[in-house]
Parts: C-alpha cells; sequence; structure tokens
C-alpha cells in the first residue's frame, strides 16, 4: 500500500522559515518526479516546486525563498521554506508523479504575526 505522509507545517511569523518533509512508504521516491503543492482558502491547488534527476523547478512566487530536495536514502522529500510571507499560508500537500500520482494527507502552514 501506497503512502504519503506529510509534516512539518505549523504557524511562523512572517520572515520565519518551515521545513516540510514527505516520507514515501510502498513506492521509491526515486522513480518519481516529486512535487509540492499548496491550496489557501477558497483558492485553487497551486504547483509550488518540483524536482527530478536534479533538476528543480519552482513557481515565481517562491523562488529565491523556498528549496525542494529529496533524500533517496531515506525515501523522502523536502521543502524548505525561507522569508515566509502571509500569502504562503495554505495547506501544503506532497505529490509523486509517475505511471499514477499519489498525494499526501497535507500539512498546514500559516504565516502570521
Amino acid at each position: 500500500q501506497v503512502q504519503l505522509v506529510d509534516s512539518g507545517g505549523g504557524l511562523v511569523q512572517p520572515g520565519g522559515s518551515l521545513r516540510l518533509s514527505c516520507a514515501a512508504s510502498g513506492i521509491m521516491l526515486s522513480l518519481y518526479v516529486m512535487g509540492w503543492y499548496r491550496q489557501a482558502p477558497g483558492k485553487q491547488r497551486e504547483l509550488v516546486a518540483t524536482i527530478s534527476a536534479g533538476r528543480t523547478n519552482y513557481a515565481d512566487s517562491v523562488k529565491g525563498r523556498f528549496t525542494i530536495s529529496r533524500d533517496n536514502a531515506k525515501n523522502r522529500v523536502y521543502l524548505q521554506m525561507n522569508s515566509l510571507k502571509p500569502d504562503d499560508t495554505a495547506v501544503y500537500y506532497c505529490n509523486a508523479h509517475g505511471l499514477r500520482d499519489y498525494w499526501g494527507q497535507g500539512t498546514q502552514v500559516t504565516v502570521s504575526s
């Protein structure tokens, strides 16, 4: 059974940092294009960042602030988020894209003073 477990969210002040983690079981993340998405209240889910074969891609809104990485030995993907802004508030989801897609359950990130 495939499972992606998202963790690391929380409440942080503007300018702060968080590191999200996505732990996988049942699949090898190294075989997938991995991504982080987010969905704010009342908005559509949007792509934040992807990583595949060492290449990374970021939404313009997070370039220079967020970094996606993967640890194939631990079968995990991370999203380091720095200089957080209130507009980054959302539920963040890990995604494994291959012959089919798998999703984590989401982790809430709230940026507020």
